[in-house]
């Protein structure tokens, strides 16, 4: 007998699709708080990366490792699924570390993660289309996605080029020298 979700695929995958959304939108201003936060000009992002390292394996490692292990899982894992896994790690972690080398290069959060999330679709597309081409080849793509690919560009663009200017710095005012006549 077939389980629930087998028979209807639902939309939990949407409620994660959207959590991803939140932690991903997030990311790179506390990335960017913390760094700065670290009070180290020229090595606090790599202080700010070690802990996202740390953070990685607490979620990347110890979660899965103690779900496998309840759920009594089978440790046989395939060369071709480990191999294609740790590369997907090593581009995810590079692109994190990329996005602490903008910041330190004086990119605003607000430009360089429009930027990362703007342009990652677009790559995604090439090269899922490039791994797994669709059925009747690049010619049986419809207008919309193609439309979907500029729409991405220039949203990337616009949020990049009409983003709203922060605040000036609050400075204190001036120490008023305190004269009483005598």
């Amino acid at each position: 007998m077939p389980n629930e979700q087998t028979q209807q695929p639902g939309m939990t995958w949407l409620i994660f699709a959207l959590m991803t959304v939140v932690s991903w939108g997030v990311y790179g201003v506390f990335l960017h708080t913390g760094q700065t936060a670290m009070g180290d000009p020229v090595n606090g992002r790599y202080k700010a990366f070690l802990f996202v390292g740390l953070a990685y394996f607490l979620t990347a490692v110890l979660a899965p490792l103690a779900i496998l292990v309840m759920s009594g899982a089978s440790w046989q894992m395939p060369m071709k699924g480990m191999a294609w896994s740790l590369v997907a790690g090593i581009v995810g972690a590079a692109g994190a570390f990329c996005v602490l080398l903008a910041f330190g290069a004086k990119g605003s959060p607000a430009v360089v993660m429009a930027i990362v999330f703007a342009g990652a679709p677009i790559v995604n597309a090439v090269v899922a289309l490039s791994m797994h081409p669709p059925a009747g080849g690049v010619s049986a793509i419809k207008w919309p996605f193609y439309l979907g690919l500029l729409m991405a560009a220039s949203g990337g663009y616009l949020v990049t080029r009409f983003r709203p200017m922060p605040a000036p710095a609050h400075r204190p005012p001036a120490a008023v020298s305190e004269t009483t006549p005598r």
